[in-house]
Parts: structure tokens; sequence; C-alpha cells
């Protein structure tokens, strides 16, 4: 939860940045939704038939790929939000490692 001190109410008016921010957050979480019905929950509950990382392990290792290729300066804009996907997926499993 942020503190609301260093993070006040929401103003009335709504900044162009803040629409931008709706857009990209909602492109990030539509990826994450169509990936997670395509593949179920592959990322925070691996199968681990041939590799036997943990979760955490899993997506940082997919998190060196996307990073890998971004550095390979691929114009894959996928790529960069398959990297904000898998940091949101990080974070979601450390919510649910927290809160089991």
């Amino acid at each position: 939860m942020l503190n609301e001190e260093f993070y006040p109410l929401k103003m009335p008016e709504t900044s162009e940045f803040e629409k931008d921010l709706d857009k990209v957050l909602t492109q990030v979480r539509d990826l994450l939704v169509f990936k997670n019905q395509k593949y179920g929950d592959s990322a925070l509950r691996p199968l681990n038939c041939f590799s036997k990382l943990s979760p955490e392990e899993g997506i940082n290792l997919r998190i060196d790929d996307k990073l890998k290729r971004i550095q390979n300066q691929s114009k894959d804009e996928d790529a960069e939000l398959d990297l904000v996907g898998y940091l949101i997926l990080k974070r979601i499993l450390l919510l649910r490692e927290k809160h089991s």
C-alpha cells in the first residue's frame, strides 16, 4: 500500500502522463492475462519436467533472456513488454510466498 503522505490522493484532473500510463499498464495487463490463459500459471507454477528451477529462478532466467534480446538491439517491442510482464510476475510470486 502506498503511503499517502508521499503519494497523495489522485488529483481531480487526469494528466497526459496518467492517460499514457493507463494505456501501457493495460497493454501489459492484457498481455499477462492472455499468456496466462494460453499457457496456464506456468511461470508461477512450472511443470518442472526438464528444468528443476524454482519458480523464482525460472522467472529470473526469462528476465535474463529478455534483457539479452534488448541488449542485442532487437527492435522487438514485445521483448520490452515481456520484460515488464516477467518483473510483475516476480512481484506476484513474492506476494504469494509472503501470504502463504
